[in-house]
């Protein structure tokens, strides 16, 4: 919400000096919080001037520049060049003189152009940030303004004000309203509030409400047995001169607080709307048929809404309708068939109260925010209406030159807000604070509560415009927040002894810092997949469905952490950043085939569920295992001088796996594997045991063109989970053993479609308790191996623990794995 300060200071005191940094450190003392200020981009000299003459002189290349003699309160009238052709001599014009700064930032200053010295600038509504028009100069007769030359600009056309902005949490609609906000600003500073709602003139208009406009609500079909509208006020004004433009002062306000002026009936409605919070909508009265009708959709319905676009409605849309059919979507946006326009002299003014829930479903359902919906979600004042209805009227009497007719209408029948009971020290109970009875009805009194005495209780009963206070938490919140948070102790809760995290805690952390300590970057994606990205990567692998996702297009819980790390990759190579290695470390969402989920309701109030009741709301829970997924492309190690660069491949994703077995102290053993999107022949399975629990491998190319990532993608995915339950609970360590280890080398041919790991293996098991490492190092397929063999040539290194062992007793333990891996697999020693 962008606040206008000039606005603010209508409604309440604020110091003359007061900068927005002391503004928004005053709202924050009451639990708003400050998002940026705007305004303040201009500085003078900005001045007015009258055009006493000019010259039109053509250019060569084209263009026709005007040489103009401005008049600005000075003794001689100032050379301006200007390129713009709508103004007359005798126009009063907006000067921006040397020195000054228009937004960009644009510095003002005297240049030779055009063969001339232009001391200054004629400068268009643009250039002023009054509008978007461009192609012409800005004339202060079109805004009924005729000041004297020489007048200050910024402060005539209110361009010295400027805005602070504060972002408004979901419980806090009222201050969705410059009401609001100086309420607000009230109880945070002591300074006197004027509420807007109880002026005299308005009151007045109120008590004469229009009569004979037909209003019928038909909602055959409340979302969740709510009511979708239960306020519904018109009123009519007529005789508008639709030549009348928009106040300049009107103008800025709604500039600053991020709304463009489109004309006077709709930037009236739209005033008022900031200034009150409550949405306002105005019909071309002429264009509607018959009376108004509230009503659902009916199936297969269609409206072209006010930005032209035609929208297939829902059952569950609350409607506007006439005679004629539909004419807008309720709470959320106008249809385009009653829309005002430059030629409408008589409106019919909607103020009505529609119902959060079914307004926050029809506006995300159409991916349609406006402003509008974005206060009736929160909950606007029922009781404001009325008063907003009348403030419209009131200002199309006095800037359009309407009149109110008797047309109109009154549908109330909104809910009073249900007391509350509170109970003596309750507050105190709650936020550690011994708040005195004082404090803490004054505190509610401010805020609007009205407050009954009963025995040692308050029976508060919040007011209109605060539907969010419901129960005892909600007013010790407020009460808090009205006298202060310093007042709330900050004090650091002490850890019992012995507790911390838990074994589970401990490795998924360990895990996450062995791959950070190996060059790998963390990252956190969503946890949401696409239909398209879950089918590539889990094909018909059953997976929960959100009712209602963030984004229509990722509904998907995902089963596999693959596809956020890809997009991550995506992300970074469109950046430029062509050398990743990136890991996350989170939940996998597992439901079991056949099985739903999400049986379970938790008890009303603040009563704890019990074990039985937290038992099925966990059984109505999928499995969520923690899952580690790693991806490597680009460049392992990057060219330098006198080293070549190494690309990154499947073997990175096999290490970090062995890395990551450990840091959890778990024996793995890979093997050659499958994955639907991955490449059929760079693909392993990794297990403990027989058990499955990863895999890794390079993404199949013709998904990686498809993303457009690179022919080389590796990738890692382990089942965290069963990795921390199936390792060690107790690692044993191995004494260091002092004496020499003797190393030898060992080739051995066998056909090509054995695994190395299993040749591997074999050697392990064969050599037997003296051999303290075996690794492959070269896989050579080439002359002097015969065709469809390969020579796999593994280093060994052996070691005594208690005695220097002899070459031959390490050469002995090595032909007993060469034995072994020729029963198994028929290798042979290559010559």
């Amino acid at each position: 919400m962008r606040v206008p300060i000039s606005w603010l200071r209508e409604f309440v005191d604020v110091p003359a000096d007061a900068s927005a940094a002391d503004i928004q450190a005053d709202l924050v003392r009451v639990g708003l919080e400050e998002e940026g200020v705007h305004g303040g981009e201009l500085s003078g000299p900005i001045v007015v001037g009258t055009v006493v003459d000019f010259v039109d002189e053509p250019q060569k290349n084209g263009k026709t520049i005007r040489w103009c003699h401005v008049d600005v309160g000075e003794a001689e009238p100032r050379g301006v060049v200007c390129g713009a052709h709508n103004f007359f001599a005798g126009d009063k014009v907006v000067v921006s003189l040397p020195g000054a700064v228009l937004p960009g930032p644009f510095p003002i200053s005297a240049r030779k152009t055009y063969g001339h010295i232009s001391d200054g600038m004629i400068a268009s509504a643009r250039e002023l940030g009054l509008g978007d028009e461009h192609d012409g100069i800005l004339r202060l007769a079109e805004l009924d303004l005729d000041p004297e030359p020489g007048t200050d600009a910024l402060a005539l056309l209110g361009l010295d004000d400027f805005a602070v902005e504060v972002n408004v949490t979901p419980d806090r609609g009222y201050a969705f309203s410059i009401r609001g906000i100086a309420r607000d600003y009230s109880n945070s500073t002591g300074a006197v509030f004027r509420d807007p709602a109880r002026t005299a003139s308005l009151v007045e208009l109120v008590q004469e409400p229009g009569d004979g406009f037909p209003v019928t609500i038909a909602d055959q079909a409340p979302v969740r047995g709510r009511a979708g509208c239960r306020v519904f006020i018109t009123r009519v004004v007529r005789g508008l001169d639709p030549t009348r433009a928009t106040p300049t002062w009107m103008v800025s306000r709604l500039r600053l607080a991020g709304i463009r002026s489109i004309s006077l009936a709709v930037d009236v409605t739209n005033y008022v709307m900031l200034e009150l919070g409550q949405p306002i909508h105005g019909y071309d009265l002429d264009k509607l048929t018959g009376g108004i009708t509230v009503r659902r959709a009916n199936r297969g319905e269609t409206l072209v809404t006010l930005d032209a676009q035609k929208r297939q409605l829902h059952t569950e849309d609350l409607l506007i309708t006439d005679e004629s059919g539909i004419i807008g979507l309720a709470g959320v946006m106008g249809g385009a068939t009653t829309e005002i326009t430059d030629a409408t002299t008589a409106v019919l003014i909607e103020a009505a109260n529609f119902d959060p829930v079914s307004i926050a479903r029809t506006a995300r359902r159409h991916k349609l925010p406006s402003e509008a919906s974005k206060r009736f979600e929160r909950g606007v004042d029922p009781l404001v209406a009325e008063v907003a209805a009348a403030r419209v009227a009131q200002l199309l009497v006095e800037l359009a030159g309407g009149t109110v007719d008797v047309l109109g209408s009154r549908l109330y029948e909104a809910l009073p807000p249900t007391p509350i009971t509170l109970r003596d020290g309750f507050i105190a109970s709650l936020m550690g604070v011994d708040y005195t009875a004082d404090e803490v009805s004054d505190s509610l009194r401010a805020i609007g509560a009205s407050i009954d005495t009963t025995d040692d209780v308050l029976v508060v009963t919040p007011p209109t415009w605060r539907p969010d206070l419901t129960d005892e938490p909600t007013l010790a919140e407020e009460v808090a927040r009205i006298v202060g948070y310093d007042r709330i102790p900050s004090v650091l809760p002490v850890a019992p002894p012995g507790r911390g995290l838990n074994r589970s805690q401990q490795l998924r952390r360990a895990a996450a810092t062995m791959l950070a300590a190996n060059g790998l970057t963390e990252i956190q994606p969503y946890p949401f997949l696409s239909e398209a990205a879950h089918q590539r990567f889990s094909g018909d692998a059953p997976a929960m469905r959100l009712a209602n996702p963030l984004d229509a297009e990722v509904p998907v819980m995902r089963r596999t952490v693959l596809p956020g790390l890809l997009d991550a990759a995506r992300r970074n190579l469109s950046r430029g950043l062509t050398d990743l290695a990136l890991f996350e470390v989170g939940v996998v969402f597992l439901p079991e085939p056949g099985r739903s989920y999400g049986s379970g309701d938790l008890p009303a109030g603040n009563a704890h569920p019990g074990a039985d009741a937290l038992a099925e709301l966990n059984a109505g829970i999928p499995p969520q295992p923690w899952h580690v997924g790693a991806l490597f492309l680009g460049d392992r190690i990057a060219k330098q001088p006198g080293l070549s660069a190494v690309p990154a491949s499947l073997a990175d994703a096999v290490t970090a796996a062995h890395q990551l077995a450990v840091s959890l102290a778990v024996p793995i053993r890979v093997e050659q594997g499958n994955h639907p999107a991955m490449h059929p022949g760079r693909t392993a399975e990794i297990f403990v045991g027989d058990t499955v629990v990863g895999v890794a491998g390079e993404l199949l190319p013709a998904i990686a063109d498809e993303l457009d990532l690179p022919r080389v993608v590796a990738l890692l995915e382990l089942d965290l989970s069963a990795l921390i339950e199936l390792g060690a609970r107790d690692v044993a360590t191995a004494p260091i053993v002092t004496f020499p280890a003797a190393t030898q080398d060992l080739s051995l041919v066998v056909a090509r479609d054995v695994p190395a790991g299993d040749v591997l293996a074999a050697v392990a098991e064969g050599a037997g308790s003296l051999l303290e490492s075996v690794r492959l190092v070269d896989d050579y397929r080439g002359p002097g191996v015969e065709v469809g063999n390969k020579s796999l040539t593994f280093a060994l290194r052996f070691r005594g623990a208690d005695r220097t062992l002899t070459a031959a007793e390490a050469s002995q333990a090595k032909l007993a794995g060469v034995l072994v891996a020729a029963e198994r697999f028929g290798a042979t020693l290559r010559e």
